[in-house]
């Protein structure tokens, strides 16, 4: 979908969804585009290659990508290919689209090759599980300023009284290449009594697409919602439909549509990021039937792991692709298509 809800929609097991995925890690590499298996480039290399490749100083590819609306500077440009930082700000990395297309390289050749945040902390804490928010990729401050206005400002440093144990997402992709909408099937276990809702969190990566429309579909209803347009997030409460207590478990669905033609683009990828394990999750990409992709990929990556694992799959008779994780998580789990 665009941005907004672009990246793939990540969930997380304490409630936070971020919809849809514009595309953190995406397909092959230019090297690997004719084999079809992604490379595994260093991320600072391959940026190196393409802008020497270019020919383009760092201050021309800078002013051409803020004319497309993505202000990086040129120090940021200047780190990224010594290696010395990566993006990871969800801003940074749906910059990292529009750089491909600048240099002239494969759609998701970089994106691809970006690693999953470390940590911070001290060596000794290194063996320590990761913090419940470690993974979060949302602009913390302004993620902390949209959870006060629902009246969650605690919500990432509570301990969570929901499990969810099983999800399952379907995404629609429109005959313009762009998302249509997306809809989601969620089953939670209660750790404990009197759980009444869930909180979800959606990031808007395409700044020239309205947010999308939240509808509650089945043993929920929308509560309290927040919008930040500046950095397109949306936060929202579902709140179910009866209380349930410990040891209960409970379904709700949802889904997440968008207006168009033109529909928000994607960047040919659809992913979540899981904070927690899950015990199964099924990812379904629908294609209209002008856009069949001529390959798909599923792709995962753990929290800790240094490498992207990638699968080919197969395009379905209803035009359509799947993927299913089992214990999976914390991590990237998605489809990229070409």
């Amino acid at each position: 979908m665009s941005r907004w809800y672009s990246q793939l929609t990540r969930y997380t097991d304490a409630g936070y969804v971020r919809l849809l995925g514009s595309a953190r890690m995406a397909g092959p590499t230019a090297d690997d585009s004719t084999s079809g298996i992604p490379g595994n480039q260093d991320f600072a290399a391959a940026l190196r290659s393409a802008i020497s490749k270019s020919g383009l100083s760092l201050d021309r590819i800078q002013a051409r990508l803020r004319s497309r609306g993505f202000p990086i500077s040129v120090t940021a440009l200047s780190y990224w290919q010594s290696g010395k930082r990566q993006p990871e700000r969800s801003g940074s990395l749906a910059a990292l689209g529009e750089l491909e297309k600048i240099l002239g390289v494969s759609p998701g050749s970089l994106l691809g090759l970006v690693k999953a945040p470390r940590p911070r902390g001290s060596a000794s804490r290194s063996a320590e599980p990761a913090p419940p928010n470690s993974t979060l990729r949302f602009d913390r401050p302004a993620l902390d300023a949209l959870l006060r206005r629902i009246g969650a400002p605690n919500a990432l440093a509570e301990p969570q009284q929901l499990d969810l144990i099983g999800l399952h997402d379907s995404c629609e992709i429109a005959a313009d290449g762009g998302q249509r909408s997306l809809t989601t099937r969620a089953v939670f276990q209660a750790n404990a009594d009197g759980q009444r809702s869930w909180l979800l969190v959606f990031n808007q990566d395409d700044p020239a697409s309205p947010p999308p429309r939240l509808q509650a579909l089945r043993n929920c209803r929308v509560g309290k919602m927040a919008t930040d347009e500046q950095h397109g997030l949306v936060a929202a409460e579902l709140l179910f439909d009866r209380e349930i207590n410990q040891h209960e478990t409970f379904l709700i669905e949802y889904s997440l549509s968008n207006t168009g033609p033109p529909f928000p683009t994607c960047q040919n990828t659809n992913w979540r990021e899981f904070r927690r394990k899950i015990r199964e999750y099924l990812l379904e990409v629908r294609f209209a039937t002008e856009r069949t992709p001529k390959s798909c990929w599923q792709y995962q990556r753990g929290s800790s792991d240094e490498t992207t694992e990638w699968h080919e799959l197969a395009i379905d008779p209803a035009n359509g692709a799947h993927a299913v994780a089992l214990d999976f998580g914390p991590g990237v789990f998605g489809i990229k298509w070409e």
